[in-house]
C-alpha cells in the first residue's frame, strides 16, 4: 500500500472509484482529468479540486446503490435467509485458549510468510498484474516452489526486503499494521467494552498509531477525522462517519477494513452475527459498501472458525451477514463455481485475474476472493492454506493474515502445524503505543478475558429485546 497521496492521484483513483458505483461520468469530464499532466498537475489543487467536486456530484448507479447500502440495518435487512448469528458454543477456558493462541499464531504466521512479497504480489507489468508470475519464479530461483512457510531472502538475483520476516533470518513477528489493528481492536475492546463506537476506534488509532503507520482509505479517514472535529478533553467530537468515509478517500472499497476484522471477531468467537456488527462499527468510519462488507464477511468467519472448520460452511456463514447481492458476495459464488470446474488454485487464480483485470491489487473483493480460495483448496491446513493464499500474489500479507486468522482458529495453538509456528518464537513486536512487544499466549489470554465479558454483553442484549 502507499500512504499520503497527491491531489492528481486521488482524483485519478476517484475515477475509477465512481465507475465502479455505477455512475455514469460525462466525456468531458473523463477527457479533462485524463488531460491532466502528470508532473505540472501532480499537487495543482487549484485544477484537482474542482474536478473532483464534478465526480462526486455525480449519481451512483440506482440498482447498484440499492443492492449496496451503507447502514447496518439496511445491510442486515438484504442479508440471505438462513444466516447464523450465534452457534451456541460454550468451550472450556481450556478450549477458548488453545484456540486463541492457535488465532493469533496463525494470523501472525501469515503476515511474516507475506511480508517480503507485498510489493512483488501486487507487482504490473505493462498494464498487467505480475504479482503471482513473479512470486512462482522468484520461489522456482530458490528452489522452493510451492512456498513451504517463509521466503529466501535472495533468489535470482533479487533481494526481498523485511529481512526480520525471510526465512534465513525470522525469529518473531516483526512489526506491520496488519498486526497492529488485531491489537487495537484488543485493546479498544479491553478500555472501552462491548458497547465501542467508531469514536472509541478513531480515537485509538490516533492516540496509539504512528500517522506513518496506515495507508491509504485509513490515511484519509484520519484526515478527515482531524480536519473536522473538535478537541473535548481526551476526545474528538462532532465528525460524523459518513464524513470521514468518504471525503476525498477514493479508497473506500480497498482493502484496508478488511484486514481489521480479527480483534473483534476473536472477542466474539461463536457469534457471527456479533463480530460482523463489531467489525461494522470498525470499518464504517473508513469504508463505504464492499469496503465494511468485507470486513462483516471476514469478521463473522473468524468467529466462526472457532466452531465450525469445514471451508464451504464457513464462507455460507460469511456470506450469511452482508447484502446477497452485493458485489462481493457475487464474487465468492463466482470463485466456488471456478473451485467446483477446476481444484486447482493455479487455475482459480486465472479465471480470478480475468475477471477482475483492472481492479486495485489492494482491493476488498479480488483479495477477499484469494482467501476464500485458499480456505477452500488448502483444506483448511494451517500451513497449506495460508501459504497458497501468498502464492496467489495481490496483498499476500494482509490475505496470509486473514487466512491464517481462520485456520489457525479452527486448529487451535496444539493443532498447528508447528514448523510453521516455531521460528516466530510465539513473539510480536508492533509500533503500536504500549505494546512494544509481547507474546502470542499473552494476547490469547487477554483475548480470553475480553471474550467473557463479550459474552455477558451478548446475553443481556437477547434478554432486553
Amino acid at each position: 500500500m502507499v500512504g499520503m497521496a497527491s491531489p492528481l492521484g486521488l482524483l485519478k483513483a476517484e475515477l475509477r472509484q465512481r465507475r465502479d458505483e455505477g455512475c455514469s461520468i460525462p466525456d468531458d469530464l473523463v477527457r479533462r482529468i485524463g488531460s491532466l499532466d502528470s508532473a505540472a498537475d501532480e499537487w495543482n489543487t487549484t485544477v484537482t479540486e474542482e474536478l473532483y467536486d464534478g465526480l462526486m456530484s455525480l449519481s451512483p448507479g440506482s440498482d447498484l446503490a440499492a443492492r449496496e447500502p451503507d447502514e447496518l440495518e439496511a445491510i442486515r435487512g438484504l442479508r440471505p435467509a438462513g444466516h447464523v448469528d450465534d452457534m451456541s458454543w460454550s468451550p472450556s477456558d481450556e478450549e477458548l485458549f488453545d484456540r486463541f493462541h492457535g488465532a493469533w499464531t496463525g494470523r501472525c504466521c501469515g503476515c511474516a510468510s507475506g511480508k517480503p512479497v507485498e510489493a512483488m504480489g501486487m507487482r504490473v507489468v505493462r498494464g498487467e498484474l505480475a504479482g503471482r508470475t513473479s512470486i512462482k519464479a522468484y520461489l522456482e530461483a530458490a528452489d522452493a516452489w510451492p512456498l513451504r512457510d517463509y521466503f529466501p531472502a535472495v533468489a535470482g538475483g533479487e533481494e526481498l526486503p523485511c529481512v526480520p520476516s525471510t526465512l534465513e533470518h525470522i525469529a518473531f513477528m516483526e512489526p506491520d499494521d496488519d498486526i497492529n489493528y488485531s491489537l487495537i481492536g484488543l485493546m479498544v475492546l479491553e478500555e472501552s467494552g462491548p458497547d465501542f463506537s467508531w469514536l472509541d476506534v478513531a480515537n485509538a488509532w490516533t492516540g496509539r498509531i504512528p500517522f506513518g503507520g496506515i495507508f491509504t482509505a485509513e490515511t484519509q479517514a484520519v484526515l478527515n477525522y482531524w480536519n473536522n472535529s473538535a478537541r473535548m478533553g481526551r476526545r474528538r467530537v462532532n465528525t460524523t462517519p459518513e464524513h470521514t468515509r468518504l471525503h476525498r478517500n477514493p479508497y473506500r472499497e480497498w482493502i484496508g477494513a478488511q484486514i481489521r476484522s480479527d480483534g473483534w471477531a476473536w472477542a466474539c468467537a461463536g457469534k457471527p452475527g456479533l463480530a460482523a456488527e463489531f467489525a461494522y462499527r470498525d470499518a464504517c468510519w473508513t469504508h463505504t459498501r464492499n469496503g465494511i462488507y468485507g470486513e462483516m464477511f471476514m469478521a463473522a468467519m473468524q468467529a466462526a472458525a472457532f466452531v465450525e472448520n469445514d471451508p464451504h460452511r464457513l464462507l455460507e456463514i460469511g456470506l450469511g451477514q452482508i447484502p446477497a447481492e452485493c458485489r462481493l458476495a457475487r464474487g465468492v459464488r463466482d470463485c466456488l463455481g471456478w473451485i467446483d470446474a477446476d481444484a486447482d488454485w493455479e487455475a482459480v487464480m486465472d479465471r480470478l485475474e480475468a475477471q477482475y483485470p483492472k481492479m486495485s491489487p489492494v482491493h476488498t473483493i479480488n483479495n477477499a476472493l484469494i482467501c476464500a480460495m485458499a480456505l477452500v483448496l488448502g483444506d483448511m491446513d494451517t500451513r497449506v492454506a495460508t501459504t497458497i493464499s501468498v502464492m496467489a500474489g495481490l496483498d499476500t500479507d494482509c490475505n496470509g493474515a486473514s487466512v491464517g486468522s481462520i485456520v489457525g482458529a479452527a486448529a487451535g495453538r496444539s493443532g498447528f502445524d508447528e514448523s510453521f509456528a516455531s521460528p516466530l518464537n510465539d513473539t510480536v513486536k508492533s509500533t503500536v503505543i504500549g505494546v512494544t512487544e509481547t507474546t502470542m499466549t499473552e494476547l490469547a489470554h487477554r483475548h480470553l478475558a475480553v471474550w467473557k465479558t463479550v459474552d455477558q454483553y451478548a446475553a443481556s442484549r437477547q434478554m432486553c429485546p
